[in-house]
């Protein structure tokens, strides 16, 4: 159960729209802003305020409370909510994210992790920092992945890189990171030997540099493994 807190964390904190994030979470958990405000200690007018955006967006302590509430709700009604999403959760995504135990610079991720060779934008990745990557089956996210759930790829922070395999030239995850508002710190196309043209120009216009990679995944699993006692 301990990936679920994170998810809705995550997909809260990353939100464009929080509010409405909040009050999508609390409706799926079946639990009215009454029982919601009462478990917290709180008016129900302080919840409809956070759900429409009348208050500022809540911090970490507020997202955390509200994830604990809404989970200790449903586990006095018999945790079926918990229990579903869970089992929902076994189904294997089309990407995995993979943490730091702390920040690295960019280049020395490029340089250190990945044996990256950098297409563009290697002065912003000396500028830059990541605390970790996630490797994506381009196809299978194509296919697979809904557009409002894209975001849920940077984990807890955007301050990572969005490592694309299964890609030919790599326009296709250029583009979906193009159309989205959420940008990584650097954008790694694996086992590419010719990047496409358009995505150069996408990745230069977006700010984010873009690096290529033929470091074995398996590899760079153990290497950030290496980096992350």
């Amino acid at each position: 159960m301990e990936k679920l807190p994170l998810k809705i964390a995550g997909e809260i904190t990353l939100s464009e729209n929080p509010g409405a994030s909040l009050k999508k979470w609390r409706e799926i958990f079946d639990v009215t802003q009454t029982e919601l405000a009462d478990h917290l200690g709180v008016t129900s007018s302080t919840i409809s305020d956070y759900e429409s955006n009348r208050r500022s967006s809540p911090g970490t302590n507020i997202i955390q409370r509200f994830v604990e509430a809404i989970i200790e709700i449903d586990q006095e009604k018999g945790g079926w909510t918990v229990k579903k999403l869970s089992k929902d959760e076994e189904t294997e995504e089309p990407y995995e994210i993979l943490s730091l135990t702390g920040s690295m610079d960019c280049k020395q991720f490029v340089e250190e992790v990945i044996d990256g060779e950098v297409v563009l934008g290697e002065e912003k990745l000396e500028e830059s920092k990541i605390y970790g990557c996630t490797l994506i089956d381009s196809l299978r996210a194509i296919v697979e992945l809904p557009c409002d759930q894209f975001i849920n790829i940077y984990g807890s922070t955007t301050e990572r890189a969005l490592i694309f395999q299964n890609v030919s030239m790599g326009r296709s995850p250029l583009v979906a990171v193009r159309v989205t508002e959420l940008k990584p710190s650097m954008i790694v196309l694996h086992n590419v030997n010719e990047v496409d043209k358009i995505g150069k120009k996408i990745a230069k216009a977006e700010g984010v540099p873009l690096v290529k990679t033929i470091l074995p995944l398996d590899q760079i699993k153990t290497r950030v493994e290496e980096f992350s006692p």
